[in-house]
C-alpha cells in the first residue's frame, strides 16, 4: 500500500476515534461483508504467519479433543502463557497452517482466528485502535476503512 493512501486511512481513523457515527457498527458490517465477499484470505494468510491468537479455556478444549490430546500435553505442546496470564501458540507461522496456507484445525480454530481481522463486532468504536494495528497484518483492513464513511 502506498504510503500517503496508507496515511489518509490512519487519518480517517483518527476522526472516527474522536467522533464515531451513531451508525458505525452497520457501516463496519456492511464494509466488511463487502471486502471479504471478494478477498481470498488464502491469497495472504499474513494473519496466521505472523501474530499468535489468544486462546481461552473452550478453544483449548475444542482443539485438544479434535487432536485427541489431553488439554494439559496440548497446552505443553503448542502454547505459552504471555505476560498478560493469556494462552497464545509458541510459534509464527501458527503450527496448523499448510504450506498451501490452509488451516488444519479450521472447524475448530480458536474464536480469535474466527474473528479476525476483528472489523465485524458490535462497539467497533472500542475496537478502532486495534483495526489500526492490524493494517500492518490483514491488507483487507484498509478496504474496509476506505469504505467507512467519515463522521
Amino acid at each position: 500500500m502506498a504510503e500517503k493512501e496508507l496515511e489518509a486511512i490512519k487519518t480517517k481513523l483518527k476522526q472516527l476515534k474522536k467522533k464515531p457515527p451513531a451508525n458505525l457498527d452497520a457501516q463496519f458490517s456492511e464494509a466488511n461483508d463487502a471486502v471479504f465477499s471478494k478477498f481470498d484470505c488464502l491469497t495472504c494468510a499474513n494473519c496466521c504467519k505472523t501474530t499468535s491468537p489468544m486462546l481461552f479455556e473452550k478453544d483449548i478444549e475444542r482443539l485438544s479433543k479434535h487432536l485427541k490430546m489431553r488439554p494439559g500435553a496440548f497446552i505443553e505442546q503448542y502454547l505459552f502463557l504471555d505476560t498478560d496470564g493469556i494462552y497464545a501458540f509458541r510459534q509464527t507461522p501458527c503450527p496448523f497452517l499448510g504450506g498451501d496456507n490452509y488451516c488444519s484445525v479450521y472447524e475448530h480454530r480458536p474464536k480469535a482466528c474466527r474473528e479476525y481481522p476483528h472489523t465485524n463486532m458490535r462497539k467497533m468504536h472500542t475496537l478502532l485502535s486495534l483495526a489500526e494495528k492490524n493494517l500492518a497484518i490483514c491488507p483487507a483492513i484498509a478496504k474496509i476503512i476506505q469504505r467507512i464513511e467519515n463522521a
